[in-house]
C-alpha cells in the first residue's frame, strides 16, 4: 500500500477545506474506500476522517420528514424507531446488505458514495475499464457479464451500482443534503446517480469537494405497504441480481399511487415513472402488476450473459408488489 497522509476533521467546514487539497478523500467507515486502496484502485494522497462531526443523529423535522445524519451506521439507520415505523422498506433493504459487521462500521453517505464491485473495475490487472481508465474500453461488454446492466449497455459502461440503500431512497424520493465550498445544497435522489455517458468515471452529482451531511425521506402521506424484495445467488453477503423495492398507497381497496424502484440492472437505481403510474386506479392484482413489469423492462437490453434478468426482474418486481399490498 502506498503511503498516505491523514488528518481529522473537526468541524463540517473544516472537512470541507481540508479536501480541496490535491488527492484528498473524505473517510468514514472505510468499508468500501479501504478495500480499494488495498487493490490499488484508489490512491488517495490524503484521508480525511469526517467520523466525528456529530453527523451520527437520526431526527424528525417539524414538517414530519425523517433525517438520517450521514454518519449514521447502515445499523443503526436500519433499527432506528423513526425508519422502521415510517419507512420499513428502507430498514429491509439495509439489512439485506453486507454483513452485521459491515453494517456496523458503513455510513450513510458512504454507502450512496461507494464503487462498483464490477471485477474489472476492482482488479487493476484488467487494464481495459473506463470507470477506472476512463478511454481504456469496456471488458466487461464482451467479457464475463452476469451480474452487469440491462439498461444503459449501449452506453462507455455497464456497470450496476451495488447499494441496497439507495434502491429503497429511489423509491421513496429521499433528498441528499451535501455541503460544499459554495455553502449547502440539495440533490434529489433521482439526480444523484449519472449514467455512465458521457464521463463512465464519474458516478454521482456531489462535487469532489462536497460532504454528504445527510438524507431526507420526505413525510409520508399516510399509510403505505411497501416490501423490498433482493435476489442474489445465495442468501447472505452477495450483492444483487435483481432487486425491487415497491411502496403502495391505498384508497380503500384500490391503489392511489405506486413507486417502484429496481436495483441489480442499471448504473443507477432504476424507475420507470409512467409505468408506476398505471398503477394508479387499479386493484392489487397479479395481472395489473404483471402489465407495469413489462413497462419497466420494456427497453432492457441484455448482454450476452445476463439476458435471464430481464424475466427474473419481471417476476421479481410482481412478486414484491404483492408482497407490499399485503403488509401494511
Amino acid at each position: 500500500m502506498r503511503t498516505f497522509g491523514y488528518r481529522r476533521a473537526g468541524t463540517v467546514a473544516d472537512a470541507v477545506e481540508q479536501a480541496s487539497a490535491p488527492g484528498a478523500r473524505f473517510y468514514a467507515g472505510g468499508t468500501n474506500l479501504l478495500d480499494l486502496m488495498k487493490s490499488g484502485v484508489e490512491n488517495p494522497a490524503s484521508l480525511v476522517d469526517v467520523g466525528r462531526l456529530g453527523l451520527d443523529t437520526v431526527w424528525r423535522t417539524p414538517g414530519g420528514a425523517v433525517m438520517l445524519g450521514s454518519g449514521v451506521t447502515n445499523t443503526a439507520a436500519a433499527n432506528h424507531r423513526l425508519v422502521r415505523v415510517d419507512h420499513p422498506v428502507l430498514s429491509q433493504a439495509i439489512l439485506s446488505g453486507a454483513t452485521a459487521q459491515i453494517r456496523n462500521m458503513a455510513t450513510v453517505g458512504g454507502n450512496l458514495m461507494q464503487r462498483t464491485r464490477c471485477p474489472y473495475f476492482m482488479d487493476p490487472g484488467f487494464e481495459h475499464c473506463n470507470k477506472r481508465i476512463p478511454g481504456s474500453g469496456c471488458a466487461a461488454r464482451d467479457g464475463l457479464n452476469r451480474e452487469h446492466a440491462v439498461f444503459g449497455t449501449e452506453l462507455a459502461c455497464v456497470a450496476v451500482h451495488p447499494s441496497d440503500m439507495a434502491v429503497a431512497l429511489a423509491a421513496l424520493d429521499a433528498v441528499v443534503h451535501v455541503t460544499g465550498p459554495q455553502g449547502p445544497r440539495t440533490i434529489p435522489i433521482a439526480e444523484f446517480f449519472v449514467l455512465p455517458d458521457p464521463n463512465p468515471e464519474v458516478d454521482n452529482t456531489v462535487g469532489p469537494t462536497e460532504l454528504i451531511t445527510a438524507v431526507e425521506l420526505p413525510p409520508t402521506a399516510g399509510p403505505s405497504h411497501s416490501w423490498y424484495l433482493k435476489v442474489r445467488d445465495r442468501q447472505s453477503y452477495a450483492f444483487a441480481l435483481v432487486s425491487v423495492a415497491a411502496v403502495l398507497r391505498f384508497d380503500g381497496d384500490v391503489i392511489a399511487s405506486a413507486a417502484v424502484a429496481l436495483g441489480g440492472l442499471a448504473a443507477r437505481p432504476w424507475r420507470v415513472p409512467d409505468a408506476e403510474a398505471r398503477l394508479a386506479g387499479r386493484r392489487p392484482t397479479e395481472e395489473s402488476f404483471g402489465h407495469v413489469a413489462d413497462l419497466m423492462l420494456a427497453g432492457a437490453s441484455p448482454l450476452r450473459h445476463n439476458a435471464f434478468k430481464v424475466p427474473l426482474a419481471k417476476n421479481a418486481i410482481v412478486r414484491a408488489l404483492t408482497l407490499a399490498a399485503g403488509r401494511g
